[in-house]
């Protein structure tokens, strides 16, 4: 049995859901502290200039635990996103395909904490790729030791990363259709949302 130790993700990247489709388990780390610029927090999806980063805007409070950082309504942010998906992914072969699917995340407030808020979407995300992860939230913060190897438990927390991946290879992207790819090349390890909007039931075959 192998083990995967996740940070939590927004509509995470293509790597981060091959852990959840290839790994017996996989652990949400919930008590880890929240970081900028990372995926935590933030997407990245094709656009006609290239790739452009969404990010959720959140609260700091004294504790800085993932699990406690809430979701701010500054900027109007829902409707931009969703406006931004909306012009990167109209054209694509199954947007109309998943769109009332993906919709309710940027035009509900049902979530206060960005964790419910990931969760949710993951879960929407497996349902329409078709895989079911043995997974679960960490009773704890998990440092990196020894015993890991031991438990054959992977820690991909700080490997899957959009400024500063560190290597995997258990990775190696591969390429599929995409909307713009004529115009900037085949841009690897976007959000889910790119391979499901490009590639539809058959995403589940690019994992």
């Amino acid at each position: 049995m192998n083990s995967a130790l996740l940070s939590t993700t927004y509509f995470g990247p293509v790597q981060w859901y091959q852990k959840l489709y290839h790994y017996d388990n996989v652990v949400i780390d919930q008590y880890e502290s929240f970081q900028k610029q990372t995926y935590r927090n933030r997407c990245r999806i094709a656009t006609t200039q290239g790739v452009q980063a969404l990010t959720v805007p959140v609260v700091h409070d004294a504790d800085n635990s993932i699990c406690n950082i809430r979701i701010s309504d500054h900027g109007n942010w829902r409707h931009l996103h969703w406006q931004a998906l909306q012009s990167a992914y109209g054209d694509s072969p199954f947007f109309e395909y998943y769109e009332d699917d993906v919709r309710p995340f940027f035009s509900e407030r049902n979530w206060d904490l960005l964790m419910d808020y990931n969760e949710a979407i993951c879960q929407k995300m497996c349902e329409l790729l078709d895989i079911q992860p043995n997974k679960v939230q960490s009773s704890e913060f998990r440092v990196q030791s020894s015993c890991d190897q031991e438990l054959n438990l992977s820690d991909f927390r700080q490997v899957i990363n959009p400024k500063h991946p560190l290597p995997d290879t258990d990775f190696q992207p591969r390429t599929y259709y995409q909307v713009y790819q004529q115009k900037h090349g085949f841009l690897p390890n976007l959000s889910i949302l790119d391979l499901l909007f490009n590639m539809g039931p058959e995403s589940i075959f690019y994992l």
